[in-house]
């Protein structure tokens, strides 16, 4: 019987199970799918040559992850390849606002569409300079972050107090045009804001852009060399070199209450797994309190308040294996690892009211990832591994371009859909089309039968919003791991803080559980000095 068992090998279930097994508590990681990793894994199923990541590609938040820097992933042959530049922003006319790890560059790129940008970048990054550790600290702890919060707090006083506070709860679009005169800076926050489900005119998509774009300046957007899945590869490695296992095609189905505790769950060939002390769920937040935990052992207002849940965007992903480089109008993003296609702040309010309003988006804003250009080993000299990925509405109630689409999304459905995001990517790199060797769709449906944590292809466990942030995530009054149910934790990016691979809420449930049975890695290496000791003296 394990100490432990983790439903689900995603990156924060892996993450989980490894600071358990640091802890020296045996664990066991049930996958339901053949092989971990969750939404952080690839294949070469476009092309035999070519490597194209399955779901998430770029990871700013995992480069700046002090839970991940913690595991020393290095060691376990875990390496990070980046591109030339950071992210592009190119638009018809020809312009186009670049984000490096140089902050001159980056200054140089805005400072060309209006004198005085670059230094309203360069204020911009002295902030977040003066807030780093400190947002990151309060980022990836439980909530509410006492110790990095009051700093943090301090920290907010002396850069401006509520004037700051103000800054960063503002509209992306708001912030934009309160910082610079031109489009360039303005188009890079709001892009970066629109990685999650904050349109720009929602409340708090400033500070959240912002944030984003900051990383971007200091981690850049760095990728896993050879791969998405060589992260998930280190931490499985890592467990098993500690004593844990992971078992795959092993679908957990009940979460096993007994006297009112978590005592093991139950897979779907009816096997019981007994917990010795916890079981963490590195799944929704809909689907533990929904399906695994039978209805009488939770409170009924959860379940009330769970009925007003809510998941961020759909996603729709094409990828490519291209006979060439992808042909920009713009030279600043051919080295760019991602470019984000939009003409301007206009068409991102446009796409986002078009999802709002349940429309299929007509020219839809494309996330487009170069991978080859951020690492070699990813296709031939001479080609590139791509994908584009766009946001789309849970519910379908039209179609604001000319197809006819109904949100179906049959074989015929998807093919037009895929067209539309080509036909968008066209614009701004004639002759796209013609380099395309194959091309891979994954619709909304066709990403969560791959992982079921991606409900109707929402990919950060739930809306990045307000009103479902810190104490209201997933529900009101919660924001922790601990769940109402003693000895069972919510795992997964529907726990604080959320969405992205930087493990924080894997690491957050281990140290809940670690806590709950008073055996954090200090007292661990506590006892088993102890342990020594009374071994010399006999």
């Amino acid at each position: 019987m394990p100490d432990a068992v983790v439903i689900g090998a995603g990156p924060n279930g892996l993450v989980a199970a490894n600071l358990l097994a640091d802890a020296g508590w045996s664990v066991e990681v049930l996958e339901a799918q053949a092989e971990p990793g969750g939404a952080v894994r690839h294949d070469r199923g476009v092309d035999a040559e070519f490597t194209n990541d399955l779901f998430s590609a770029f990871y700013p938040l995992a480069a700046a992850s002090p839970v991940l820097a913690s595991l020393h992933l290095e060691q376990e042959g875990l390496s990070w390849s980046h591109a030339p530049r950071v992210l592009a922003h190119p638009l018809l006319d020809g312009r186009c606002a670049v984000l490096s790890r140089d902050l001159e560059e980056t200054a140089a790129s805005l400072e060309a569409f209006a004198s005085g940008d670059g230094a309203a970048w360069k204020e911009l990054h002295t902030i977040w300079e003066s807030l780093q550790t400190d947002i990151l600290g309060a980022l990836f702890t439980p909530f509410p972050p006492v110790r990095a919060g009051t700093r943090l707090a301090l920290r907010l006083r002396a850069a401006g107090g509520l004037r700051l506070a103000r800054t960063m709860l503002l509209p992306v679009r708001r912030l934009g045009e309160e910082e610079f005169r031109g489009e360039g800076g303005r188009l890079l926050l709001a892009g970066n804001a629109l990685h999650a489900d904050l349109a720009p005119d929602a409340a708090g998509s400033g500070g959240f852009g912002w944030l984003m774009s900051m990383l971007g300046q200091t981690y850049g957007f760095p990728v896993p060399t050879g791969g998405s899945g060589a992260l998930t590869a280190a931490l499985v490695r890592r467990l098993q070199r500690r004593g844990g296992t992971v078992r795959c095609r092993e679908q957990v189905t009940e979460v096993i209450v007994r006297s009112g505790r978590a005592v093991g769950v139950r897979t779907a060939g009816g096997e019981a797994v007994a917990a010795r002390k916890a079981v963490l769920a590195d799944v929704s937040a809909p689907a533990l309190y929904s399906s695994l935990v039978a209805e009488q052992h939770l409170p009924g207002q959860l379940l009330t308040d769970l009925k007003r849940f809510q998941w961020d965007f759909a996603t729709f992903k094409v990828d490519w294996a291209l006979n060439g480089p992808v042909p920009w109008t713009s030279p600043d993003a051919a080295q760019a690892g991602t470019v984000h296609l939009a003409d301007g702040i206009d068409a991102l309010t446009r796409f986002a009211a078009q999802i709002a309003m349940g429309k299929v988006p007509d020219e839809p804003f494309a996330l487009f990832g170069q991978m080859t250009t951020t690492d070699p080993s990813r296709s031939p000299k001479g080609t590139e591994s791509a994908w584009a990925y766009t946001h789309l509405p849970h519910h379908v109630r039209g179609d604001a371009g000319s197809d006819g689409l109904t949100g179906s999304w049959d074989a015929s459905e998807q093919q037009r859909m895929a067209d539309r995001i080509e036909a968008q990517v066209e614009r701004y790199a004639p002759g796209f089309r013609g380099l395309i060797k194959s091309r891979r769709i994954l619709a909304p449906p066709t990403l969560e039968s791959m992982n079921a944590n991606l409900h109707g292809g929402a990919i950060n466990g739930g809306t990045t919003a307000m009103h479902q942030q810190l104490v209201f995530r997933p529900t009101p009054g919660t924001g922790r791991p601990e769940t109402p149910v003693p000895g069972l934790y919510l795992a997964s990016a529907s726990a604080h803080p959320g969405g992205g691979v930087h493990g924080a809420p894997g690491a957050n449930a281990a140290r809940a559980a670690l806590r709950r049975h008073r055996t954090g890695p200090l007292s661990h290496l506590q006892n088993r000095l102890s342990h020594g000791v009374r071994k010399s003296r006999q």
